[in-house]
């Protein structure tokens, strides 16, 4: 699995991670058995960031990832978590001593006495431009509850504000065939100022796997049922905000134009990949299985597939299908 630079900490991270949103609520049952063994599949096949955040599960998916690591000392997995999501999203509560109780909890979750990545997730733009939020983030970081910080964001202009602040680590955006802003307006800037980007909802909530028709349905207890019009947080984070059924029908375009034997996940997160500037791509997987799919991905980086053929179907369909249906702040 390829390693890559984590902005300017020293660590590497590999260019497929995994993301745990699903291990803690939100995308239907996962067991905890089932949990530690996509953690382990992934793992064994290289992937060494984790993603996660306190309020996935209310701390549930921290607490199996702390649980997972500590049976593996020596391990090599940088995990990444966020705060910011357990109050009303208003500017005064990302205040100095909500931040310092947020990682208190974070850390005792995951059993570690500094976390590796702490993400501030998505936030309103006000907490991204107030000098305040990075200054508490900062005593974080010399006191060493923290070793590095960056910014989660729903917007190309959050995305940009974030990357100016010279001690952000990175950020976090929706970046997907179906989600293209962020390649001439985010990744270009992060490159330039040496910040690590993750491309989360890589796969637009399991469009982009390829499976689902028009007919296909989610539990009650999955935001793709309860989220589709941004009715509990922000709608983007749900199928990309693309119209289901437009969604379906991109997805089934861009695995026409795929040669035999590639999938559409894997040619997804392998593009995404290729992207210069990205740093991880982080698809969630809720069995061993799609953790294992997922990791394989990687290996279209190595040759053997036409990712300029496939960057050229994307651009199309988006153009086509999509750019009509994505909110300009996206």
């Amino acid at each position: 699995m390829q390693q890559r630079p984590l902005g300017h900490t020293g660590r590497n991270v590999s260019v497929i991670g995994l993301g745990t949103w699903q291990l803690g609520a939100d995308w239907g049952a996962v067991t905890e058995e089932d949990a530690i063994a996509v953690l382990a599949a992934s793992v064994e096949h290289g992937v060494t960031l984790f993603d996660t955040a306190d309020v996935y599960g209310d701390g549930r998916s921290e607490s199996i990832i702390g649980r997972f690591l500590a049976e593996r000392p020596g391990h090599d997995v940088t995990v990444a978590t966020k705060m910011g999501r357990r109050m009303p999203q208003e500017p005064e509560n990302y205040s100095p001593d909500n931040f310092r109780a947020w990682t208190e909890r974070s850390r005792r979750n995951l059993g570690v006495d500094t976390l590796d990545l702490v993400q501030l997730h998505c936030p309103p733009s006000a907490v991204i431009e107030a000098d305040g939020t990075f200054d508490a983030l900062d005593a974080l970081v010399a006191d060493g509850a923290i070793a590095a910080y960056g910014v989660s964001v729903e917007t190309v202009a959050q995305a940009r504000a974030a990357i100016a602040r010279p001690a952000v680590t990175n950020v976090q955006i929706i970046f997907n065939p179906f989600r293209l802003k962020p390649l001439d307006e985010v990744l270009p800037a992060a490159a330039a100022a040496g910040v690590a980007v993750f491309a989360r909802v890589p796969l637009a909530s399991g469009l982009l796997s390829g499976r689902y028709t028009s007919a296909t349905t989610f539990s009650a207890d999955d935001h793709r049922s309860y989220n589709r019009h941004g009715e509990a947080f922000d709608r983007g984070e749900t199928f990309s905000g693309v119209d289901y059924d437009t969604g379906v029908a991109a997805a089934t375009e861009l695995a026409a134009a795929l040669p035999e034997g590639v999938s559409l996940p894997a040619a997804s997160l392998a593009w995404i990949a290729a992207q210069q500037g990205v740093t991880s791509v982080i698809p969630g997987a809720r069995n061993v299985g799609q953790a294992q799919s997922n990791a394989a991905a990687a290996h279209l980086l190595e040759g053997g597939f036409d990712l300029a053929a496939f960057d050229a179907a994307v651009r199309r369909v988006y153009d086509e299908r999509l750019r009509a249906d994505i909110h300009p702040q996206w």
